[in-house]
């Protein structure tokens, strides 16, 4: 039966478009066409400049044949580019995948082969990286250098991105997706394998996460945003597309150096910031050493683990009011918040960081979260004890893990998303996570799987089993620690006795020829592993070991 709003009433262009964030930067180039838009340490550009480099770079995009649905991928620090990028990539109707500059050769060249990169935007300080992850490739990408203070390309790239923009014709013309579901952006995520997994975003999550950013962050056109957070992180948390919605200014930074970002906050007028707990952590440290002050409040989103009461205690001395964020790549960053009470304001430093610990609530684009018993599926009691599994509903929400069906159908089977983190839900339905169900070390921010890990150590022919699991640092927040069982001579099956067994130095030496920086072990203990009657690996045992420390 035709619902009598709908008889006659029909979509049309005047009252219905796709939505988009590319429209955003449409709007704040009308709006505050002369505002300084972006920073950076070789231009700043205002919102009209802005908007029509972007218009002309995803023309010269479209020279090069990038056609509707292929992917551009970018390898560069945070800068004008990438925020460039975030709008280019998708007004041809291309994808943009942001690649994670930290990782080896090896997972780019997966990364690049698997998404069917058909464009990569380098900076050529990563041009031996580069080189390397191209070169065992059947269809390399098209190389454009982004030539910043690594120098000129020595011969390996095409173009270079200042000479490709100039190539074509300014213009102002873009192409608005057909469909707001059309694909926007491509993240890898490491997963529960080796290979990490491609989380595919769409035009209206990414529309909706931007606006649900930035009210949940209080932003206004008067926001003055640092880009400590690398944009290639979830797309910054969508930060690229949502300072741009409220007319913001964009500050770029390179690496993060605590007295960069001091003389960034007091110089341009900082209000806002995004962050790992490293990031906050090196700030307080160094900055309370040198007794430095910030002239102005700056409102820190803060994300992975929560934050205690002597970091909240000495970020209120030195000017930050910390704001606790929690969510994957797979829910564009973001999905709950810990939404500060009014009567919190008089609650004293322990308590209130008692309150902040939990994850808190969904943000304006999640539907519902809810916490599920793992056996059941059933929703369990908010009574703050019982443990459960994170589960997510809403707008923000991946359209799915790339050439991966099945995985993809598992993560949102019977209509939720599953996060494999496991939590309480308290009487005031503020969540708070208690351990995570998946083997997911979180050290500064990034992601590492403890099986890639394992897998990489039971390479080593001394290495008879292993297992990888987190262990707290000051510095990092989490980092792998490494369990080894070696052969023995039994085991070896070698007539002749077996070399000297590895030390640790030589363990880590290994892992270093194989493998990210940050993803190799900070520590190493040999010996048995605990196991179950099954033959399981008890990695809770080995976390216990150093649950006190």
């Amino acid at each position: 039966m035709t619902h009598k709003y709908n008889n006659g009433l029909d979509k049309n262009p005047a009252n219905h478009s796709a939505l988009t964030p590319l429209s955003f930067l449409q709007r704040s180039a009308t709006v505050f066409p002369r505002k300084t838009a972006v920073i950076d340490d070789d231009m700043s550009l205002s919102y009209e400049t802005l908007f029509g480099r972007c218009c002309q770079m995803a023309s010269a995009l479209k020279s090069l044949g990038v056609m509707a649905g292929d992917t551009v991928a970018l390898l560069c620090p945070n800068s004008h580019e990438v925020l460039e990028s975030h709008y280019s990539v998708p007004m041809c109707g291309a994808v943009l995948n942001t690649l994670n500059f930290r990782l080896d050769a090896a997972s780019l060249e997966f990364i690049l082969d698997h998404g069917e990169a058909r464009v990569l935007f380098y900076d050529t300080e990563f041009e031996a990286l580069v080189k390397a992850a191209v070169a065992g490739l059947e269809a390399p990408p098209v190389l454009v250098s982004i030539e910043r203070d690594g120098g000129a390309s020595e011969g390996l790239a095409r173009y270079d991105y200042e000479s490709l923009l100039a190539s074509v014709a300014p213009t102002t013309d873009w192409q608005r997706p057909a469909d707001e579901w059309d694909a926007i952006s491509l993240n890898y995520t490491s997963g529960t394998t080796g290979n990490p997994k491609g989380v595919v975003y769409h035009h209206r999550g990414a529309f909706l996460a931007a606006m649900s950013d930035a009210m949940a962050f209080n932003m206004s056109a008067d926001t003055v945003y640092l880009w400590t957070l690398p944009m290639f992180h979830c797309n910054g948390w969508a930060y690229t597309w949502a300072i741009t919605a409220i007319g913001g200014t964009h500050v770029c930074l390179r690496s993060i150096d605590t007295q960069v970002i001091h003389d960034r906050i007091e110089r341009y007028g900082v209000t806002h910031m995004c962050g790992a707990p490293i990031v906050m952590n090196m700030l307080l440290h160094e900055l309370g050493q040198q007794g430095k002050t910030l002239s102005r409040s700056v409102q820190f989103a803060l994300g992975g683990a929560a934050p205690p009461s002597s970091v909240i205690r000495k970020a209120q001395a030195i000017g930050f009011e910390i704001t606790h964020l929690y969510g994957l790549t797979e829910s564009y960053g973001p999905a709950t918040l810990c939404v500060p009470q009014p009567e919190w304001s008089e609650l004293g430093v322990e308590d209130l960081a008692a309150k902040m610990a939990r994850q808190g609530v969904g943000t304006l684009a999640i539907d519902e979260v809810r916490i599920v018993d793992p056996a059941t599926g059933k929703a369990i009691a908010a009574d703050g004890k019982s443990l459960g599994e994170i589960q997510l509903r809403g707008n923000t929400l991946m359209k799915g893990y790339l050439k991966n069906p099945e995985t993809t159908a598992r993560a949102f089977a019977d209509g939720w998303f599953s996060t494999g983190d496991l939590a309480v839900m308290h009487p005031d339905h503020y969540v708070e996570i208690k351990d995570r169900s998946k083997d997911i070390i979180i050290s500064g921010g990034e992601n590492i799987s403890s099986l890639e890990v394992e897998e990489i150590l039971y390479q080593h022919p001394a290495v008879a089993e292993a297992a990888v699991v987190a262990i707290s640092d000051d510095k990092w927040g989490e980092v792998p620690c490494a369990f080894i069982h070696l052969v023995t001579n039994q085991e070896s099956n070698q007539e002749e006795p077996s070399q000297k067994p590895p030390t640790e130095a030589d363990v880590i030496a290994f892992c270093k020829e194989r493998m990210a920086r940050f993803k190799i072990p900070k520590k190493v203990i040999f010996g048995e592993l605990p196991k179950t009657a099954t033959g399981k690996i008890r990695k809770n045992v080995l976390r216990d070991q150093f649950r006190d420390e």
